[in-house]
């Protein structure tokens, strides 16, 4: 597994079209930037300027066996595992305080948008969203356990989805994980 600690990491994948570009990386394995551009809906262009922006940054590389011959160029992660990092590295280098409260705004908003896009019914898709809430009592080994069986389980399924392929009927959706202490609730306003 790659640990990245370039605070300019951070600003890359900030950038909302270049984080959509790796979850599609990240579920499909290996794509055409053609293929990215029609899953996430840009000009083939800008996928392509966009997959080599996270190139220069090391997150993506091309994938010569990928394709089905030399001149099908394959993009895929450069760790098929995802993209990690341990936030006290990044904010101890230089411009990392500053990329990463970039990084964690757009992160929020992110989950905002997921959150009320899954509440949401007016899109006729209610039949294909979920949005689930648990409380369990564990210890600190106990959620580092169930962070680890989760993560298995989704890694089953994008092994799947991999090997059926993005022509199988399947579309990308988004898995949000999220395994804390209960936080304190929000100050009240005003």
């Amino acid at each position: 597994m790659v640990m990245y600690d370039d605070p300019r990491i951070l600003r890359a994948i900030a950038h909302p079209t270049r984080n959509r570009v790796l979850h599609e990386l990240s579920a499909a394995g290996s794509l055409r930037a053609a293929d990215v551009a029609r899953r996430i809906e840009v000009p083939a262009n800008q996928a392509s300027f966009h997959l080599r922006q996270l190139a220069k940054y090391g997150l993506v590389e091309e994938d010569p066996d990928g394709g089905r011959d030399r001149r099908d160029r394959m993009w895929r992660l450069v760790d098929a595992d995802g993209i990690r990092f341990r936030t006290s590295d990044m904010l101890a280098q230089p411009g990392g305080r500053a990329a990463f409260a970039v990084f964690k705004r757009n992160t929020v908003e992110w989950g905002r948008h997921l959150v009320e896009r899954a509440l949401a019914h007016e899109d006729g898709h209610t039949d294909r969203k979920s949005v689930s809430e648990w409380s369990v009592l564990m210890s600190p080994d106990e959620a580092e356990q169930l962070m680890e069986d989760l993560t298995e389980v989704i890694e089953r399924y994008r092994a799947v989805g991999r090997e059926g392929g993005i022509d199988a009927g399947r579309e990308t959706y988004s898995v949000f994980q999220l395994i804390q202490p209960y936080p304190d609730l929000p100050a009240e306003e005003g």
